[in-house]
This record gives structure tokens, sequence and C-alpha cells, in this order.
């Protein structure tokens, strides 16, 4: 069953990619690339750092708690960059018929919410850590 599903995976990826390199190639594979060499050379080595100074300065106890919902964040980010930016809001509203109008103040909600749920997760294990053995 696993081989089937991952030919399928690969047959879709074949698709979407030929499709994708229909256009401009030529700049899809460049941006593909650049896209790369970017997140490898500039990207991963910051992220890695800030990590490394989080967890040598704080200790490991709630590094996770800030983990966690940074990297939902940015990813967020990520995928919506162009919208929370509001980059693209008049080709968007064209295509979606949809106004792009708020996608800044709802990713800023929606991370104060990961951090927050994060925060109270966190004072819960604590809390409870700090009891005594054997009292309920």
């Amino acid at each position: 069953m696993k081989p089937l599903v991952l030919l399928c995976s690969f047959a879709l990826c074949a698709y979407a990619g030929v499709r994708l390199l229909d256009g401009d190639w030529f700049m899809v594979a460049l941006w593909f690339v650049g896209a790369a060499v970017v997140h490898d050379l500039v990207l991963l080595p910051l992220y890695a750092a800030a990590d490394r100074v989080l967890v040598k300065g704080t200790g490991r106890r709630w590094v996770n708690y800030v983990r966690v919902p940074a990297a939902l964040s940015g990813l967020l980010l990520l995928v919506w960059f162009p919208l929370i930016t509001g980059r693209v809001s008049e080709r968007y509203a064209g295509v979606a018929g949809l106004s792009a109008d708020g996608y800044a103040v709802r990713w800023l909600i929606v991370t104060a919410v990961l951090f927050g749920g994060s925060a109270v997760v966190f004072a819960v294990r604590v809390r409870r850590g700090r009891r005594a053995p054997g009292a309920s």
C-alpha cells in the first residue's frame, strides 16, 4: 500500500511540475534555485543561531513553548506573505473576488493566540510540576 501511495504522490508532483514549467520555465527554475540558496545560505544559519542563543541564554525548560508557536507563525507568514503585506491585493481581488484587507491583522491575531496558548500550557505544566509528589 505504501509504495502505491508513494508512486501516486510522485505522479502528482510530476504532473504539477509539468504544468508549472509549461509557461516561463527558466524563471520558475531560477526562482526555485534562488529560494533554496537563500534558505540554505541565509535563513537557516540565522534561525539556527537565534535558536542556539535562546537555548543557551534561557535553558531548555521553556524553549519548545517558544519554538512551536514561532514555527507555526512563520509558516503562516511564509504561505500568506503576499496577502499579509498587501502586495497582491488588486490581483487577488480580481481573481478570487474577495478583498485582501485584514490578512495582516488576522495573522497577528493567530500569532498572539498561538503564543498565548503556548504560555497557558507552559504555566499549567509548571504549576503541576510544583505540586508535592503524592498530593492530589
